[in-house]
């Protein structure tokens, strides 16, 4: 890459926290990013540790009760990167992700999360609905975001107390266990043409609403 402020402020910030850095071809630079324009800049860093559900239910560490975001089943990467960084830009503690058909952490999930990934505790349980009902029997109210409920998410009443919000996957949504499972089904009102927010969208706009809701 050609000089640049920013990559002086990179490598003067890596030094300075004591991380090697090693100057490599553009080629190798391509190579491990693994992603479009990596931007000449590559970190290499200990593999994410998923934690417990149970932990996530206890909610932060320096005080305050659980904000979650259980995902059920997104499947496209730039939607859970953008899930992510929504949800920790809205003060979420935690995300519940499936083990199996949904996406992961990924390096275009991570570019798209922009940090958030570094924050943002995840768990991977083995089903959502199982997740659910552990989650109710251990005082956190789940909220499922459903474009079909009759209720509007606009008159959902939070105040400090433990909550889960629900999204499901991109084509069909929640699945019908989960939907049960959910303690309340609510809707974004909408007053377009179009019949759905994309998902992340949705999810953005429900996740900020329920942080303004609990002040």
């Amino acid at each position: 890459m050609d000089p640049a402020p920013v990559l002086d402020e990179i490598e003067e910030l890596a030094r300075r926290r004591r991380v090697r850095v090693q100057y490599v071809s553009r080629g190798r630079i391509d190579a491990i990013a693994r992603t479009d324009g990596p931007q000449g800049v590559v970190a290499l860093a200990e593999p994410l540790r998923p934690v417990s559900l149970d932990a996530l239910c206890e909610g932060p560490t320096g005080g305050g009760s659980a904000f979650l975001l259980v995902l059920d089943g997104i499947t496209d990467p730039q939607n859970l990167g953008g899930l992510l960084r929504s949800a920790e830009c809205a003060g979420a503690t935690g995300v519940v992700l499936p083990r199996h058909r949904s996406a992961h952490v990924t390096p275009t999930v991570t570019k798209v999360a922009a940090g958030a990934v570094e924050y943002v505790p995840m768990a991977l349980v083995p089903g959502i609905p199982t997740a659910l009902r552990q989650l109710t029997e251990r005082g956190v109210w789940t909220i499922g975001l459903a474009a079909e409920a009759p209720r509007s998410f606009f008159d959902l009443e939070l105040a400090g107390e433990p909550v889960a919000l629900v999204l499901g996957s991109e084509g069909s949504g929640m699945s019908e266990l989960a939907r049960k499972r959910c303690d309340v089904l609510a809707a974004l009102p909408q007053h377009g043409v179009l019949g759905s927010l994309n998902v992340a969208a949705a999810g953005t706009v429900a996740c900020f609403e329920i942080a303004r809701l609990r002040g």
